[in-house]
């Protein structure tokens, strides 16, 4: 039985054929502009190199960036009606406040404050007005606004207003899409409110990205399910992707990252993405991307929903070199996906980081001939310019001066020196391809954040185990088998700024797929 892992970036897309913990086969595809074709041609390809019977591939993993591109571009973008659930509280901030012009008004900027919400232990704030919300579905109807994002106050903690508003519009709108703030991010009002409205304006696309994959797949003559990597490193069935879209931001950085630690066998370390167009560096954990702390602005918005720890810089094979005065410069620019066609070493005439690589003699792909002639002290202080930027890119992801070692991944990873400061630089086999293997061994995990409040006998240890089996739960629905979980992460913070003896318990929990029930 077989496994096949695709990743699909802004430059390549790579697809890997697995059995069990052996890379068959390894091949990387330009993307394409429909996206959809790309995929195939590096599936077949695939297929076709590790010369297996696709009739025995039982799962399909795909890593996508089509929902990050959308807001980051503003295109295919959705209206949304924001609701609320928090008057008397909250009036000052209305929904989107903070967001940029153009992307509240791509998703319409509606807008609507509702009596309700919830204390921080789940006390009722004020009641829900049931009234106010069948004039907001009039409202949505005469607008004929496509999808609805609902967030109460605290709303993670007791999320019953948000279902009963839900309940409540869908008498009068009983085809309107709705998503919910408390199962998609944490706490922090605002953020999670802004991850519901931006999941919401989505929908759309999501159902038509998972469709076209499905209709690939089976055109390929595939008839397994398939699944989209998640930002945390883990999967998605099908179906959940049509509901939440924003989960899958990031997941392309965080499929490296997993695959450069089955690859090395590394638990711990620093890993370096080098693609056509930029790097991603981030750290690993326990074998999974360190998740990041603090809110994560997605194309220009405050987020709270899980996202890797993960800096990127303007730093790729395909970065434009140019010489100005004294000083020489590489990136942000980028020939991208046509690298191939433009760089000299292709036989183009623009001068990439990939043709000082090769006039070097660090990489031999092309003609080196084409590249014969450059200056050598353009190359060393290209080269310099690389490795300076590469240096504080990793100095900026360390936590301790304790030295780690650095995994190079990504086709673009031949710009990285052997070592880099004082810290061995790994690269693996397969290296190219990594966000591919990454996507094919990704396992299901559960997750909980919340607050809970040690009264009433409760204990900390009481409320962790709560935690921990409630996750568990959660990864055994997703499709988890049970036999195999294990917990990754697992802190409490105590809140001193709130009564009730009032603490913040974080649990996830991995496991290897088992059944799947969408």
């Amino acid at each position: 039985m077989y496994r096949l892992g695709i990743d699909v970036g802004g430059t390549n897309t790579d697809a890997v054929i697995m059995q069990g913990r052996n890379v068959l086969s390894g091949v990387k595809a330009s993307t394409t502009e429909d996206v959809t074709s790309g995929v195939l041609e590096a599936m077949e390809a695939a297929i076709s190199k590790a010369g297996v019977d696709r009739a025995k591939i039982t799962h399909v993993m795909i890593g996508t960036t089509h929902f990050t591109n959308a807001v980051i571009e503003r295109r295919h973008i959705n209206p949304v009606a924001a609701i609320r659930l928090g008057l008397p509280a909250t009036a000052c901030l209305p929904p989107m406040v903070d967001w940029p012009d153009d992307l509240r008004e791509a998703v319409g900027g509606h807008g609507y404050l509702v009596r309700g919400g919830y204390e921080f232990d789940g006390r009722e704030l004020a009641a829900l007005d049931l009234d106010e919300i069948d004039r907001i579905a009039d409202d949505i109807n005469a607008k004929r606004i496509g999808a609805v994002a609902i967030t109460s106050v605290f709303g993670p903690i007791n999320a019953k207003m948000e279902e009963e508003a839900r309940t409540r519009l869908l008498r009068k709108c009983p085809d309107l899409p709705v998503v919910l703030s408390s199962e998609i991010g944490r706490i922090g009002l605002l953020e999670r409110e802004s991850a519901a409205v931006m999941n919401a304006s989505l929908l759309k696309l999501s159902a038509r990205t998972v469709d076209a994959f499905a209709n690939a797949l089976k055109s390929a003559g595939l008839d397994c399910p398939f699944f989209i990597t998640q930002n945390d490193g883990t999967l998605m069935g099908a179906e959940v992707v049509k509901r939440f879209p924003v989960l899958t931001f990031a997941s392309g950085p965080t499929n490296s990252m997993r695959g450069a630690a089955f690859l090395t066998g590394v638990r711990d370390g620093i890993v370096v993405d080098i693609g056509g167009t930029t790097t991603d560096i981030g750290s690993l954990q326990h074998g999974f991307p360190r998740q990041a702390a603090t809110v994560v602005d997605i194309g220009g918005v405050r987020t709270n929903f899980r996202m890797p720890d993960v800096f990127s810089i303007g730093l790729g094979g395909g970065s434009l070199v140019r010489q100005k005065a004294d000083a020489v410069t590489v990136g942000p620019q980028s020939v991208g996906y046509r690298i191939t066609r433009e760089a000299r070493v292709f036989g183009g005439d623009t001068l990439t980081a990939t043709d000082i690589a090769v006039a070097r003699g660090e990489a031999s792909v092309g003609d080196a001939s084409k590249v014969a002639g450059l200056d050598p002290a353009l190359l060393t202080a290209a080269r310099e310019e690389i490795t300076r930027m590469l240096e504080r890119a990793i100095e900026r992801t360390r936590l301790s001066p304790d030295p780690i070692p650095v995994i190079a991944v990504g086709g673009g990873s031949i710009l990285m020196p052997d070592r880099i400061g004082d810290l061995d630089v790994i690269r693996p086999e397969n290296f190219a391809v990594a966000n591919a293997v990454g996507a094919a061994i990704a396992q299901i995990s559960g997750e909980v954040d919340r607050i809970f409040s040690l009264e009433k006998g409760l204990t900390r240890e009481i409320c962790l185990k709560q935690a921990e089996d409630e996750a568990r739960e959660k990864a055994i629905r997703s499709g988890a088998d049970a036999s195999t979980i294990e917990t990754i992460e697992r802190e409490d913070v105590p809140l001193a700024y709130l009564p009730g003896n009032a603490t913040r318990i974080h649990v996830k929990v991995v496991g290897e797929m088992g059944g799947y029930d969408a």
